[in-house]
C-alpha cells in the first residue's frame, strides 16, 4: 500500500472546492456520471479503431444507494485506470484525462461524444462526501486493479484491489450535512434533471413489469365462477435515460411523429402540440445540434422563458440560455447541444465568448430560414398560425437587425377583415387610396377591433384598409418600420402609421378637397365657447372640424405621437422618461356640419345636456365612460327619452 500527498497548489483545496468552485452542490452527480460516460465512450472509440481487443458490449452506468452505510456508488464498465493513471489524473488536481485522450486521438475522436471539459469534476465529490474511494481496473489485461482512498485532506492511500471486471466504481461516504443525497427520490430527481439524455444507459433501481413468459390461467372461485389468475410480475433494471434523443439524429432519420414524441418527452406536462420545429445541425465553424419548437404563444410578453434546455454532449447544463440564444427566441422550447459552450462559467463570460456569439447568429439565421420556408411553401397554413407566433417575430424584428431584413419578406400584417399582407403587398394595395396630399402613404391600424369599432367603420366608408395590430410592442414596431422606410425614402414612398382613433378620418389622410362648414365664423366661435364651457379644459382640447354631416357630432381622439410614446414607455423604451405619469389629454373633435350643432346653438335651456350627452357618447366609444360619469349618463339618457 502506498501513501502520498495530492499535488495541489494550496493546502486547503477541498474546502475551496466545497464552498466556491461549484455554486450548486447537486452537480457533483452530473460531474461523476459525465466522467463515467467518458470512460465508456473512450473504450468504445478504442474498440472502433482497433486499439482495444476487449468486447465493448452494452455497458451501463449504475447508481446504487447504501442508506444504512451512508454510501453512494457510481459504477461504470469503461476503460478503467491503471495505478499510473490514478496517480496522474486523480492526484494531479485539475489534470483532465479526457482532454489528453482527445488530444492524443484528435484525428479520429472528433465525433466520439467524449465530454472532456470537466477537469476538476471528480473533486466535486468532496462537496457532499467526507471520504471518497475509487476502485478501478483498466481494460488492459495485465494491469492490476487499484483502490484509492482520500478523506478530504491532501493525504491519500493507494493499494492493489481484487476487482476482476474492467471499469471504475466511485464510493462516496456522504457527509452529515448532505444526507439528502441518500434519498432515492433526490437522486432520481437529479438523474432526470442532468442525465436524462446521457449517451450511455444509466441504471438506477428496479421496476416491476408483467412477466412476458407467464400465461394467466383461468380458475374458479368459491362460487364456481371462472376468473383469470393475476399476472405475475418480474423485476427488471430501471434505465432512467434516453441515450439516443432525437436531436442526436439526422433530420432525414426522423418523422413528424418523432419530433412530437420528443417534445412530450421534454415537456411531459405540456398537453398542447407545438406548431412546428426547427432542427439545428452544424459542425463548422462550431459544433451545434438541437431542436427548437414553436409553441402557441399569446401576445403576453411575460410568457415563461427558460424553457430551452442547454446541453454539452448530452449533459444538461442549464435552462437559462440568456446570451446563447437571442432574447427574442427565448420564448421557444427545445434543446441546444454544443461541445463548444463551456460549463461552470459566468453569464458575462458566455455573452463575451466568440463561439457563443457565432452560435446565437446561427440560430437566428436558421429560425429566419425556417419561417421563410414555411411562408413560401404553404402560405395559407402560415397565415393560420400567424397569431400564435407573431410576438416572437415582431420582437425579433425589433431586436435583431439581420432578422428584421429577412422577416420583412414573411412578416404578416393582418387587417380587421382577416386579410393578410406582407409589408410590400400592403403598401402596393393601399397606395392609391391612402396617399395623402403631401405624398405620404398613411397606414391605418386598430389595436382593438371592438373598442375602436366606430372609427374603423368611418375609415371603411372611405374605402380604406385598416390593419389589426394588437401586440404589446406594436408602437415600437411601427416606429422602426417608419424609420427604416424613411432611410430608403429616395426609393420608397414615405410612410406614416396612424391609429384610426388618433384623429378624424379626414385629418388622418388629408386630401386636396376641403369640406365646407355649414356654420359661419361667428357661429363657430359661439359654438366653441359653448362647448368649452361644459368640457373639462384640463383633459380636452376642443377642435372644430368641417366633416361629413353623417359623421358623429363629437369624436374623442388621442394624438398619435403622444399615445405612441406613452405605449412605448409602458412596454419599455421609447426614450420618454416619466410618460406613465403624463396627464391624460385628448382632442375633442366637434363636427360643425352635424345637425346637432344647430340644436346646441339654438337651444335655450338644453345646451349643457346636449353637450354632455354628446361628450359622454364620444367617451363611451373610447371606453372612457366609467363610474359616476357612466351613472349620470344613464340617468340623463332616460330623462331625454321622456
Amino acid at each position: 500500500m502506498a501513501k502520498g500527498k495530492i499535488n495541489v497548489s494550496v493546502e486547503n483545496i477541498f474546502p475551496l472546492i466545497k464552498k466556491f468552485l461549484y455554486s450548486d452542490h447537486e452537480i457533483f452527480l452530473r460531474e461523476l456520471i459525465s466522467n463515467a460516460t467518458d470512460a465508456s465512450l473512450k473504450l468504445k472509440h478504442l474498440s472502433t479503431i482497433g486499439e482495444s481487443k476487449v468486447d465493448f458490449g452494452n455497458p451501463q452506468i449504475e447508481i446504487k444507494i447504501d442508506k444504512k452505510g451512508k454510501k453512494l456508488h457510481i459504477v461504470d464498465q469503461g476503460v478503467g485506470m491503471t495505478k499510473e493513471e490514478v496517480e496522474k489524473y486523480i492526484n494531479e488536481v485539475a489534470f483532465s484525462g479526457a482532454e489528453e485522450f482527445l488530444e492524443k486521438y484528435k484525428d479520429t475522436a472528433k465525433d466520439s461524444g467524449i465530454i472532456g471539459h470537466f477537469g476538476l469534476g471528480f473533486y466535486s465529490a468532496f462537496m457532499v462526501a467526507e471520504k471518497v474511494e475509487i476502485i478501478t481496473k483498466s481494460y488492459l489485461e495485465k494491469e492490476d486493479a487499484v483502490h484509492w482512498e482520500c478523506d478530504g485532506s491532501p493525504e491519500f492511500t493507494l493499494k492493489k484491489d481484487k476487482k476482476k471486471d474492467r471499469g471504475t466504481e466511485i464510493v462516496l461516504h456522504i457527509a452529515d450535512d448532505s444526507t439528502e443525497f441518500l434519498e432515492e427520490n433526490r437522486i432520481s430527481e437529479l438523474l432526470l434533471k442532468y442525465n436524462k439524455f446521457m449517451p450511455i444507459p444509466i441504471k438506477f433501481g428496479t421496476k416491476e413489469i408483467d412477466d412476458p413468459k407467464h400465461t394467466p390461467k383461468t380458475i374458479k372461485d368459491k362460487e364456481g365462477k371462472e376468473t383469470t389468475e393475476e399476472q405475475k410480475k418480474i423485476s427488471v433494471d430501471n434505465i432512467i435515460n434516453n441515450p439516443n434523443p432525437a436531436w442526436t439524429k439526422q433530420p432525414s432519420e426522423l418523422k413528424a411523429e418523432d419530433y412530437s414524441s420528443f417534445y412530450r418527452e421534454l415537456y411531459p406536462m405540456q398537453f398542447e402540440e407545438p406548431l412546428f420545429n426547427i432542427h439545428l445541425n452544424v459542425d463548422y465553424p462550431f459544433n451545434l445540434t438541437g431542436i427548437l419548437y414553436f409553441p402557441k404563444l399569446t401576445t403576453n410578453l411575460d410568457v415563461q422563458k427558460d424553457r430551452i434546455q442547454l446541453y454539452q454532449n448530452q449533459v444538461f447544463v442549464t435552462d437559462n440560455v440568456e446570451g446563447i440564444v437571442p432574447d427574442f427566441l427565448q420564448m421557444l422550447r427545445g434543446v441546444i447541444d454544443s461541445p463548444d459552450i463551456p460549463l461552470n462559467v459566468s453569464r458575462s463570460y458566455l455573452q463575451a465568448d466568440g463561439a457563443v456569439k457565432k452560435i446565437a447568429t446561427y440560430i437566428t439565421k436558421k429560425v429566419g430560414d425556417k419561417l421563410q420556408s414555411l411562408f413560401k411553401n404553404d402560405r395559407a397554413e402560415f397565415e393560420k398560425k400567424w397569431n400564435d407566433i407573431k410576438i416572437v417575430i415582431e420582437y425579433g424584428m425589433l431586436s435583431e437587425p439581420k432578422f428584421f431584413e429577412k422577416a420583412l419578406k414573411f412578416a404578416l400584417f393582418p387587417t380587421v377583415d382577416q386579410s393578410y399582407f406582407t409589408f410590400d403587398e400592403l403598401k402596393e394595395k393601399v397606395k392609391e387610396a391612402q396617399t395623402d396630399k403631401d405624398g405620404n402613404l398613411v397606414l391605418l391600424y386598430a389595436t382593438n377591433a371592438d373598442e375602436q369599432h366606430s372609427y374603423i367603420e368611418d375609415a371603411k366608408e372611405k374605402g380604406y384598409e385598416i390593419l389589426l395590430l394588437d401586440s404589446p410592442i406594436v408602437s415600437h414596431l411601427i416606429q422602426k418600420l417608419e424609420g427604416e422606410n424613411s432611410e430608403l425614402s429616395d426609393k420608397n414612398q414615405p410612410i406614416k402609421f396612424a391609429r384610426v382613433d388618433a384623429d378624424s378620418i379626414d385629418n388622418l389622410i388629408k386630401k386636396d378637397e376641403e369640406q365646407i362648414s355649414k356654420l359661419t365664423d361667428e357661429e363657430k366661435g359661439k359654438l366653441k365657447e359653448i362647448v368649452e364651457a361644459f368640457v373639462p379644459k384640463e383633459k380636452y382640447t376642443v377642435q372644430l372640424e368641417a366633416l361629413d354631416s353623417k359623421s358623429n357630432p363629437f369624436t374623442i381622439t388621442i394624438p398619435e405621437f403622444m399615445r405612441r410614446m406613452k405605449e412605448m414607455s409602458q412596454s419599455g423604451g421609447g426614450g420618454m422618461m416619466g410618460m406613465n405619469n403624463f396627464p391624460e389629454m385628448y382632442n375633442l373633435v366637434v363636427n360643425t356640419n352635424n345637425d346637432l350643432m344647430q340644436k346646441i346653438l339654438k337651444a335655450k335651456g338644453k345646451k349643457e345636456e346636449y353637450v354632455n350627452q354628446a361628450l359622454d357618447l364620444a367617451k363611451l366609444s373610447q371606453n372612457l365612460l366609467q363610474g359616476k360619469d357612466l351613472t349620470n349618463f344613464i340617468k340623463r339618457s332616460f330623462e331625454l327619452m321622456k
